[in-house]
């Protein structure tokens, strides 16, 4: 894996090249970043500081994005597929009809996140905080939502879902429904 400077990516981009496969850049700040239609499948965004970028329509299958830092970011259409994004921060980003089939979401940060129309199936959600997001039409079949907090979460349609005793529904509660 092939490691360039923000400065470099930021360069080739803006000269119109979008494949970026399989690169690292590892805790490199690209905060407030127009990145989109950006392919980076594969690539190591560990640690990142991508607070306000947009992404959308970006290419992070099989991306290494463990606690890296996501508030406000734009990820409409993303394919996250099997992406890593253990720890990160998701706050108030827009995740609409993103893809986001078997990714590592453990521990992940997603209060006051948009989901609509987005497909969790079979990603592990385990401890991961999902209070006040909107997940209007979101799949979250075989999604497991072990020790999840989905408290005030918006138009959640849990039935394909595996809760557990742990899991805080919308309304608060916990259990098993």
């Amino acid at each position: 894996m092939q490691k360039i400077s923000v400065q470099e990516l930021l360069t080739e981009y803006a000269n119109g090249r979008r494949d970026f496969g399989n690169i690292d850049l590892s805790g490199a700040d690209l905060f407030e970043c127009d990145l989109q239609d950006i392919d980076l499948q594969g690539s190591d965004l560990s640690q990142a500081y991508l607070a306000y970028t947009n992404l959308s329509r970006a290419n992070l299958q099989d991306a290494q994005i463990q606690g890296a830092e996501l508030s406000s970011a734009r990820l409409q259409f993303a394919n996250l597929t099997k992406a890593n994004l253990q720890q990160a921060i998701l706050v108030r980003a827009d995740l609409c009809y993103s893809q986001l089939e078997g990714a590592n979401l453990v521990n992940t940060n997603f209060q006051n996140v948009d989901l609509r129309y987005a497909s969790l199936s079979f990603a592990n959600l385990k401890n991961a905080n999902l209070s006040n997001a909107n997940l209007k039409q979101t799949k979250l079949t075989g999604a497991n939502l072990s020790s999840c907090n989905l408290f005030r979460a918006q138009s959640a349609n849990l039935d394909d879902a595996d809760t557990d005793d742990t899991t805080i529904f919308p309304d608060g509660h916990r259990g098993v429904r």
